[in-house]
């Protein structure tokens, strides 16, 4: 298998080294499409971003096959492949499976993390804590919640709780960007994960839950807020 050695080196990024070229370009395009950088509805085509990535199409074309499984992108016979919608009406639905899901993986995080896991989610809560919510734009804010549940799942030693829970979170974070502006303080709402990862660090498996459960809560509040 052919590989790539490159890092992103944004906030809560993806680290890219030792990934084959269609790993690479899906977390590259997946990156893109979560945050909305790839507007939905937009065509993406596979011979543009190999060009952009310094890859070929075909494993643009294995990452956008891997995107479709993930409803980031959607493939439309002899018209091409587009960026997904954001429909809000798919929040209800995204919100019921992470109620259900997300206490469980921070459950099993408090009890299940090694040293090293809670080593990364103590610096992050650090790093976190020493920032300043005004000063947090909203492509870092973004990057900062997706890093804090990504250290959260990893810690479940569960792989098959960990894969859903990111596909269902990276849906959930596309409603987010859609209406981020439109938010108070993203970044005070960034800053509350502090509070998760303390849990969950210190092995508080019972708290971490009940947090887990009010935050996919307050998530789903701060949006139909918004949304009217």
């Amino acid at each position: 298998m052919e590989m790539v050695s490159t890092m992103d080196s944004g906030a809560g990024a993806p680290d890219l080294q030792g990934l084959s070229r269609a790993e690479y370009a899906t977390r590259v395009l997946r990156d893109r499409l979560i945050v909305l950088e790839i507007a939905p509805g937009s065509p993406i085509h596979d011979e543009a971003i190999g060009r952009e990535l310094g890859i070929g199409r075909t494993p643009v074309r294995e990452a956008l096959k891997r995107l479709e499984s993930e409803h980031l992108v959607t493939m439309f016979p002899r018209r091409g492949t587009f960026a997904s919608q954001v429909h809000i009406s798919d929040l209800a639905e995204i919100t019921e499976i992470r109620l259900r899901l997300e206490p469980l993986a921070a459950s099993r995080a408090a009890r299940f993390a090694t040293q090293s896991d809670r080593e990364r989610m103590a610096a992050f809560a650090d790093e976190l804590e020493g920032t300043e919510p005004e000063t947090m734009s909203m492509r870092r804010a973004m990057r900062a919640d997706l890093r804090a549940h990504r250290l959260v799942y990893a810690a479940n030693g569960n792989a098959f709780l960990e894969e859903d829970l990111i596909k269902y979170d990276n849906l959930a974070t596309r409603i987010w960007c859609l209406v981020a502006e439109r938010l108070p303080s993203i970044g005070e709402s960034v800053k509350e994960h502090t509070r998760l990862l303390r849990l969950v660090g210190s092995g508080e498996a019972e708290r971490a839950a009940e947090d887990t459960y009010e935050h996919v809560l307050d998530f789903e509040r701060q949006m139909r807020s918004v949304l009217g």
